[in-house]
């Protein structure tokens, strides 16, 4: 017999198609496992309501690895952690552009630029959007950014430039932030998001899962995003990194990672929920079952410092599920 909460969640969210509030978020987050299948099917049913069979593609780019000034805990990308990450140099124009086309050619409609900084340089920024216009010009891709924290002068030139998402994710809840991060703050962060809807850009803002948070602070995490109503929602899992203060967390239990997702979903009904870094070595062999959990969209292996599963598999688990592959 279905959980009574399960009903009154699908006739708040399909029959009067409204998201779920935080007091009924709250309720899903605490049902017992038995009951987690039944939440996965609503959340599915949820994303085939609102966006089909269709999911999106995304291949992520490096543009600068290593050398970060900021202490992200999870991230071995910051300057302040001994870890294997060796520091480079922001790529030239010409390395962007064959990013885009191997990504172009694995299959993927979108490509995020991610450069490890606090925020861009004048010559960062410029780079960008150099990059961004060649990009443009010859290939059908959406293009994003994840360029650090953001100001008001700075969104001109991407707008101009070509740029049609900015990711900058609330990684968790406003009050355990200050446990993942001192350098910055999460008003900054806010701050940022707010920005890119008000320049017109697609707002892509997630986080991780796994980092020690409570129950609570993920119903927080979800009920800021419905605040800042993002077209996009990643959502990665922690993924330890050697080096790292993280790297002796515990994975998340996969009934933990599913519930997450499927409430992301009914919190955000209308979002790109994407599937994102860490799901292999989360969910393992129930990667199926991830993505009909309300995923519509997905991030293929090579995830900034750590690689993932390869393509064909993915492709293979989004044919054997039955969607097709957004161009």
């Amino acid at each position: 017999m279905t959980h009574p909460t399960i009903e009154r969640a699908r006739e708040r969210v399909i029959t009067q198609a409204l998201p779920a509030d935080r007091s009924l978020l709250a309720e899903l987050a605490r049902l017992p496992a038995e009951s987690v299948p039944d939440l996965l099917a609503l959340a599915d049913d949820v994303r085939a309501l609102h966006c089909g069979n269709g999911i999106a593609v995304e291949v992520l780019y490096n543009a600068k690895r290593g050398g970060c000034s900021e202490d992200c805990h999870f991230c071995s990308q910051s300057a302040r952690y001994a870890t294997d990450v060796e520091p480079d140099v922001l790529s030239g124009v010409d390395g962007f552009v064959d990013a885009a086309r191997r990504a172009h050619a694995r299959g993927a409609s979108e490509f995020c630029v991610v450069v490890a900084v606090r925020g861009p340089s004048a010559k960062l920024l410029d780079r960008v959007c150099e990059a961004t216009r060649a990009i443009k010009s010859e290939l059908p891709l959406t293009v994003a950014v994840s360029l650090g924290i953001l100001r008001d002068d700075q969104f001109p030139p991407l707008v101009a430039a070509g740029v049609d998402k900015v990711n900058h994710n609330l990684e968790t809840s406003r009050r355990y932030f200050p446990a993942v991060c001192s350098t910055h703050s999460y008003d900054e962060r806010w701050q940022t998001c707010t920005l890119v809807k008000q320049h017109g850009l697609d707002l892509c803002c997630g986080g991780i899962i796994g980092m020690g948070e409570t129950v609570e602070d993920r119903i927080d995490f979800l009920t800021a995003l419905q605040e800042l109503d993002p077209q996009e929602v990643p959502i990665n899992f922690l993924n330890p990194r050697p080096g790292t203060p993280y790297q002796d967390r515990s994975l998340v239990e996969p009934v933990e990672a599913l519930r997450f997702v499927a409430l992301a979903r009914l919190a955000l009904p209308k979002a790109m929920v994407r599937f994102a870094g860490g799901r292999e070595i989360t969910l393992q062999g129930l990667q199926d079952l991830g993505m009909r959990s309300g995923a519509s969209g997905i991030v293929l292996g090579n995830y900034l410092t750590t690689s993932g599963r390869g393509d064909a598999d993915d492709f293979a688990m989004l044919d054997r599920l039955g969607f097709e592959v957004m161009a």
